[in-house]
């Protein structure tokens, strides 16, 4: 399995295409926004030879949903997302206003991802893991066979995801750190929604916000 990796739309949101040996592949949190980045994808797509077979969202904030519907048109693909992030998902079209974004509106998943699901793609699985705190229906896609996780927003280099947005919360957010990934072996890479890529390790020792110190900025006193 390859990862390649494509930073669109004004939030410099990173989607992410992971390659199988079979020529098949995943796009995760599509944030293409207009013809140029559709295009984009699209020729990479096209140049490689790939067959896309999965669209998955960590979550339904816009700038990682921007490109759905293209995706799922272009390649007919059913999108799959954590049910409690639907009203998220469902915002969309009114965020995108609020944002004076072009919008083409996503459609609404077509299967669920659920803590504890092994998602079976071509010779690889990712193991589902429930993380909100950034959003409500949060999860992440944990790929144990390349010791690497697809994190969303939930995890940066030095940094956590946002929780002032609706259905936000710090708590929440520092428990699902703590819980889903840093009991993670500390090599595995995180590739997050925005941002360079981390490992565990580093952000155990280093984070400011959640770290194995208890000195965080949502540690408790």
């Amino acid at each position: 399995m390859r990862i390649h990796t494509f930073t669109f739309n004004p939030f410099s949101e990173n989607t992410y295409v992971a390659i199988f040996d079979d020529g098949t592949a995943l796009i995760a949190d599509p944030g293409m926004m207009g013809r140029e980045e559709q295009a984009e994808l699209a020729d990479f797509i096209n140049q490689n030879g790939l067959g896309p077979r999965w669209l998955v969202n960590t979550h339904g904030h816009i700038d990682h949903i921007l490109g759905n519907r293209y995706c799922a048109d272009q390649w007919q693909l059913g999108l799959l997302a954590h049910p409690l992030d639907l009203p998220t998902l469902q915002s969309g079209e009114r965020v995108a206003a609020m944002y004076g974004l072009p919008y083409d509106v996503s459609p609404e998943p077509a299967g669920h991802l659920v803590h504890g699901q092994l998602l079976r793609t071509a010779e690889v699985e990712w193991e589902i893991r429930f993380a909100p705190g950034h959003a409500p229906g949060h999860v992440v896609l944990v790929c144990h066979s390349a010791r690497l996780v697809l994190g969303g927003d939930v995890l940066f280099r030095g940094s956590v995801g946002r929780v002032d947005l609706p259905g936000g919360d710090g708590a929440t957010l520092d428990g699902s750190i703590r819980t889903q990934l840093y009991t993670l072996p500390d090599d595995y890479t995180v590739l997050p929604g925005h941002g360079e890529p981390t490992t565990i390790g580093w952000e155990k020792e280093n984070n400011p916000y959640v770290n194995t110190r208890q000195k965080g900025f949502f540690a408790a006193d």
